[in-house]
């Protein structure tokens, strides 16, 4: 079907809201009404044929008792959906009153098999009756959607002399109409689009930077992509046609199974009819949601695996009301969120106040460890999820679990603007764990902040998109893996360090310096002594003789009472202070791949701490015991442009200018004085 053909049927459906909806509700809600509509409209056209045969089974179905009659209803319908209600919508335009109108609608909704009664219990539709039949324009709106000159049926509408006058719309061409139609009523509420609309572009860049790399390794056969913030299921079905194009254009045969979960109730709605109107009945079985579904504290999809999965999961965004479903912060037992890494138990649990991360540890989860491909990921995150979070904490064992086990690829900066509803800075991370040979050990960071076009028109905050080119260019920096001036490469260990606390002695007026004193006389000491940086040190312990002295880790050498001993002090809790130390301080660490040993973790520490910090406190000391890993991405640092600095020459004649100005104005002011 022609383009201009489905443009004029989805202006002619967007045209229906103005006509029939005006009065009755704001604009930013006609969306309740026209987009149940257009489905029940679609399904009503489909199902026509077979209507007789659906209602014939029903019926000898009910005079037998059989109760599970889903799957047999489904084969008479020949499709993943069946309505048992004796009307068709033009059966209901006919309706002389308008309270038999509303009771047969109702009927007729009632009669539809249970995924499509889910769909129209998310979308809240039956809530809309009412309100439309007062108005008396609940006729009207079927009669809209039975127009003899639109056609939202897969069969042609013929003329008298049995020629085709309108074309049969199929699944494809109708779910792009749908789909034109969501886009369009999110762009009229862009406050709130991006909440669940990722833009066209953005979707169709993490698609191939999924699929593009392993394009040439892709095998006929079945693939499944998971998506556990579907939204309204746009990356799942653009992740979809990606795939089968590149196969495709290789001669290979694939066949795809789409799974996702999404907690809001309508985008929910959205998806699974956008499914169901595309032919893919199986697919929208898969997709499961609704405000019990939240993916954090109710995976739909346990101990399932896929080799493909993107996802735009809320920034933000808090999830405290999982987290107490869960069990709590220390309650948690998720495996998903609570990790074996090198020998440790590691927390994934992020702070409650932003939980996308947590989206991303969910997919890592369910990757296939034991075919060729592995999985390939891709999500997008705002700034937050590269660096938030201390050394140990949930956000920076997250990223310490992903670099260490060695499957972060890249990550791509966006231009800013690029979402509907916010213009903050936007990365996509793109993760395997079957990284091909020359990527392994390494990670890649691509500023792509600077290539994009803008739109002629703003879409709420969105200004600019990724046009044909600047995604090439993206997928072509990602595929060359050099060094350039938009493209950075890292030994994974660049991105890790060491958090260490740096103690000094507590120092007092008055104590006698070579007698240790007990936490309780210490307590007493610091509330009354006077604390002074001449003061001598207070002794905490005096170890046996024949202890070695290292004084780096507080095991100091002085003289007691004529004889050498070693002593701990007493760490001064005012000027304790914490050393953040990369690990590139250990040379092996530039090796791409090599994790620190704690050998390697003692000598990097100790030489960065005499280099650093003992030249100005020769007391210092740390404590090994408080050493923690953290990891993070600084981005901006790696891409940081310093601004070239202004002659000495032009400064000076500014200088100079600025003078003059000012001589003439002083001589002006004084002369206007002696007039």
């Amino acid at each position: 079907m022609e383009v201009s053909q489905l443009t004029w049927i989805t202006n002619f459906i967007w045209g229906i809201a103005d006509d029939v909806l005006r009065d009755l509700y704001v604009r930013g809600k006609y969306r309740d009404v026209i987009l149940p509509m257009t489905v029940i409209r679609r399904l009503d056209a489909v199902l026509e044929p077979t209507k007789r045969a659906v209602l014939d089974l029903k019926a000898s179905l009910d005079k037998a008792g059989i109760v599970h009659q889903d799957a047999a209803l489904r084969q008479a319908a020949g499709q993943a959906f069946y309505n048992t209600s004796p009307f068709t919508l033009r059966d209901l335009k006919a309706r002389a009153s308008r309270q038999q109108l509303e009771a047969d609608f109702r009927a007729y909704l009632d009669g539809f098999s249970p995924n499509v009664q889910e769909i129209i219990d998310n979308f809240e539709f039956r809530n809309q009756i009412p309100r439309l039949t007062k108005a008396d324009a609940l006729g009207t709106l079927i009669e809209k959607f039975l127009d003899p000159s639109i056609n939202l049926s897969p069969y042609p509408v013929l003329d008298s002399a049995g020629s085709v006058r309108l074309p049969g719309l199929d699944n494809h061409a109708m779910g792009t109409i749908f789909e034109e139609l969501v886009r369009r009523f999110n762009e009229e509420n862009n406050e709130e689009a991006g909440e669940h609309w990722t833009p066209r572009d953005a979707v169709r860049l993490m698609a191939r930077l999924i699929f593009e790399p392993i394009a040439d390794q892709i095998e006929s056969g079945t693939y499944l992509l998971y998506d556990g913030a579907c939204g309204t299921g746009g990356m799942l079905t653009v992740a979809e046609e990606t795939l089968l194009q590149l196969a495709k254009e290789r001669g290979k045969q694939v066949s795809m199974h789409l799974f996702g979960q999404e907690i809001n109730a309508e985008t929910y709605a959205i998806c699974k009819s956008d499914l169901l109107l595309k032919g893919e009945g199986e697919a929208a079985d898969n997709i499961v949601g609704g405000p019990e579904h939240s993916t954090l504290s109710n995976d739909a999809f346990p101990g399932r695996e896929f080799d493909f999965m993107l996802s735009n999961p809320p920034y933000g965004k808090s999830w405290k009301s999982d987290l107490e479903r869960m069990g709590g912060k220390s309650g948690i037992k998720d495996p998903r969120f609570v990790v074996q890494h090198r020998g440790e138990e590691l927390s994934l649990i992020t702070r409650s106040s932003d939980g996308q991360m947590l989206f991303l540890v969910n997919m890592l989860s369910k990757m296939k460890h034991d075919t060729p491909l592995g999985s390939r990921i891709a999500e997008v995150h705002n700034g937050s999820s590269l660096f938030t979070g201390d050394a140990g904490q949930g956000e920076s064992n997250i990223r310490r679990w992903i670099i260490e086990n060695d499957w972060l690829e890249a990550i791509v900066a966006l231009p800013l603007n690029m979402f509907y509803n916010t213009g903050i800075a936007t990365y996509v991370w793109v993760l395997t764990n079957r990284k091909p040979e020359h990527r392994k050990g390494r990670v890649q960071l691509i500023d792509a902040t600077q290539w994009y076009k803008p739109l002629r028109k703003n879409l709420g905050k969105k200004n600019c998109e990724l046009s044909e080119e600047d995604i090439r260019r993206v997928l072509d920096t990602f595929l060359k893996f050099e060094e350039t001036e938009q493209s950075k490469i890292f030994p994974n260990a660049a991105f890790g360090y060491w958090k260490v606390t740096v103690e000094r002695p507590l120092r007092l007026k008055g104590i006698d310096p070579e007698r240790t004193y007990t936490p309780k006389e210490i307590k007493a000491l610091r509330e009354t002594a006077e604390r002074a940086e001449d003061a001598p040190p207070v002794i905490k312990k005096i170890h046996k003789p024949g202890t070695a002295p290292d004084p780096l880790r507080g095991l100091f050498e002085m003289v007691i009472a004529g004889k050498p001993r070693v002593v701990e002090y007493e760490p001064d809790k005012e000027l304790r202070d914490s050393e953040q130390i990369p690990f590139l301080e250990c040379q092996a660490c530039h090796q791409p791949g090599y994790l620190p040993s704690p050998e390697d973790q003692r000598t990097a520490i100790e030489a960065f701490l005499r280099r650093e910090v003992l030249p100005y406190v020769p007391d210092a000391w740390y404590d090994p015991a408080s050493v923690k890993v953290g990891y993070e991405i600084n981005f901006n640092r790696y891409f940081y442009k310093p601004k070239a600095l202004r002659p000495l020459e032009e400064i000076r004649a500014d200088l100079l200018t600025v003078e003059r100005e000012a001589e003439g104005l002083l001589a002006e002011i004084l002369g206007g004085q002696t007039r």
